[in-house]
């Protein structure tokens, strides 16, 4: 009997780690289409981050109700309280930036320079565990890199112009690290959609004060493009973001975010012709090589969170 209801456990273990994979790429696929709809949109690059976070905001709300019962407002005290909102402000620089570098720079780059959190999070995974990478993790790693590596080489030798928006997006790279932190340390103590609702709330002044200040139009003539950005990027990509990062480590979520610029590189070669030569492909077959690898290391472990 103990034989079988161990076998269960591991069976129900594997099942959730198996949702939470399927809810990691499915984030990375929805958020990879964020840089389109910026483009799309008929408002400033900071304004659009604004309506991302404020027409989510009402749907996350209600999400979270409707998942939990309650709102856990309560529990918006001491450290927790201010973890919120510390994630909720380098969210805020993150989007600005990133917004900003999305219309100077290439989509792919957009992204990738973005998600230069893929290697940072993943160093503080290993960090917080106090363990080195293993021999999958390492290699998972080391095909990450010259992925990336042969995705940016090509680009930024033939597109000197592309710098300053490489680094607005690198620089959005380095607060969305923040963020995950932030969100990695909330996580245990609130689930993930009353996490993200609270979250996301804290991020709408700091961006509407940003917008006011860049002087960008604000409101939009045609909602399409921000509404699909609310939408897709917010509520469901980020969604599905925080609620894997309760279930995976934290180099598994990591290296996912590679995801992105491969599907960014995809819509820049589809709609604007942002051509990918031999390496940009030998780049994209690495990142996946780099996440098959790291998704058969995964095992269940401690961190089982709702």
């Amino acid at each position: 009997m103990h034989g079988v209801g161990q076998a269960e456990k591991l069976g129900k273990r594997a099942g959730g780690l198996g949702r939470a994979w399927a809810a990691l790429v499915l984030a990375n696929l929805l958020l990879a289409l964020g840089p389109w709809f910026v483009r799309l949109a008929d408002v400033g690059p900071v304004s659009a981050a604004f309506w991302r976070i404020a027409l989510a905001v009402p749907f996350l709300l209600l999400i979270a109700r409707w998942s939990g019962g309650p709102l856990p407002l309560a529990r918006l005290r001491g450290p927790l309280l201010l973890t919120i909102a510390a994630g909720g402000l380098f969210f805020a620089l993150d989007l600005a930036a990133w917004h900003l570098g999305i219309v100077r720079t290439r989509l792919a780059n957009a992204t990738l320079f973005g998600n230069v959190a893929s290697f940072l999070f993943a160093a503080y995974g290993f960090l917080i565990a106090r363990a080195w990478p293993n021999r999958p993790q390492g290699a998972a790693l080391l095909l990450a890199a010259v992925g990336t590596a042969l995705l940016l080489g090509r680009s930024l030798d033939l597109s000197p112009e592309h710098l300053l928006g490489d680094a607005l997006c690198l620089g959005a790279g380095l607060f969305y690290t923040f963020y995950l932190i932030a969100i990695d340390r909330a996580r245990g103590s609130l689930g993930a959609w009353p996490l993200l609702a609270f979250s996301t709330l804290a991020s709408a002044l700091p961006l509407l004060l940003l917008a006011l200040a860049s002087g960008e139009r604000l409101l939009p003539g045609d909602w399409t493009a921000v509404v699909l950005l609310a939408l897709g990027s917010q509520v469901i990509g980020q969604g599905m973001m925080v609620y894997a990062i309760g279930h995976l480590p934290a180099s598994v979520i990591g290296l996912a975010l590679l995801l992105q610029p491969v599907v960014a590189a995809g819509i820049g070669w589809w709609r604007y012709n942002e051509r990918l030569g031999a390496l940009d492909l030998f780049g994209i077959a690495a990142i996946g090589a780099s996440l098959v690898l790291i998704r058969g290391g995964l095992r269940a472990g401690p961190k089982d969170r709702t």
